[in-house]
């Protein structure tokens, strides 16, 4: 197994990156500084696995991005609640959409009960939904299983959280066109799977 890159690295692969968008398309950063026109606002985990752009085939500029473990919307998190009064009420995006994917380690570590000190106390909801749908889960016999439903189900219930916060209801109520989706990713096979549990109005 290779090592991982140093810090140094990093930087050196920027340069080489930088260069080879300008040798392809010499016009490339221009146009990308003048663009900043999303119609989505993505919430995401914070797993390095699952870029945003990249899996949905988006270039920089057309997605908005939030991240945290856990793919979560808790009210008191201004971060979070700032991302997307932004995204509504300054870019005007068409389109929230809420992204988990099967086994995220945040979901995996509420689930188990271990204790992470001050990750613990953010991933409570997630704990608190796994007591909500006990019968649920035990039904479910493979523990793998087990924990993608509950990634799924974490998904559903922050849509309704995006759902419910005044930003989104107030955008409703002046008329704006904004829909909040729940999607899931499979590390597996790479694969987006819409939830069916979209919020509009």
């Amino acid at each position: 197994m290779s090592s991982a890159p140093s810090i140094k690295s990093l930087l050196k692969r920027n340069v080489q990156w930088a260069a080879e968008r300008k040798r392809e398309d010499p016009d490339y950063f221009r146009r990308l500084s003048r663009l900043q026109s999303p119609e989505f606002l993505w919430i995401g985990c914070s797993d390095s696995r699952v870029p945003a752009n990249v899996i949905t085939g988006l270039q920089p500029g057309e997605v908005f991005v939030h991240r945290n473990v856990a793919n979560l919307v808790n009210p008191g998190d201004l971060n979070c609640l700032s991302v997307l009064q932004f995204a509504v009420d300054v870019l005007k995006v068409r389109h929230i959409i809420v992204c988990g994917h099967h086994g995220c380690a945040g979901v995996r570590a509420a689930l188990a009960g271990e204790r992470h000190g001050l990750s613990e106390y953010w991933l409570h909801p997630v704990s608190d939904l796994a007591a909500s749908h006990r019968a649920e889960l035990a039904a479910l016999g493979d523990p793998e299983e087990r924990l993608n439903r509950l990634c799924e189900l974490s998904v559903i219930e922050q849509v309704r959280q995006v759902a419910e916060t005044p930003i989104v209801r107030d955008a409703w109520t002046s008329g704006q066109r904004l829909a909040v989706h729940g999607w899931v990713y499979s590390l597996r096979d790479g694969l987006l799977r819409d939830l069916g549990c979209t919020r509009e109005e």
